[in-house]
């Protein structure tokens, strides 16, 4: 089990936090996503290490950025 942290800039309400956990969520391996909308903090949990980039374009499709710091 891998968990992984992330966080995500731009979300402003409740659609937005919807809208990252469905794409996130849908990357083959993962278990688990948790987002925060006040801290923008993203949680993803997995079988296996997900590739950061998987997790950053999923974030992307969804309209948003992952803080890249």
């Amino acid at each position: 089990m891998a968990t992984a942290t992330y966080t995500v800039k731009g979300m402003t309400c409740g659609h937005c936090v919807s809208s990252v956990k469905e794409e996130v969520g849908e990357i083959s391996g993962v278990t688990a996503v948790e987002v925060d909308l006040a801290s923008g903090l993203l949680t993803v949990e997995s079988d296996d290490p997900i590739d950061s980039e998987q997790i950053k374009a999923a974030v992307q499709e969804a309209g948003y950025e992952v803080d890249p710091s």
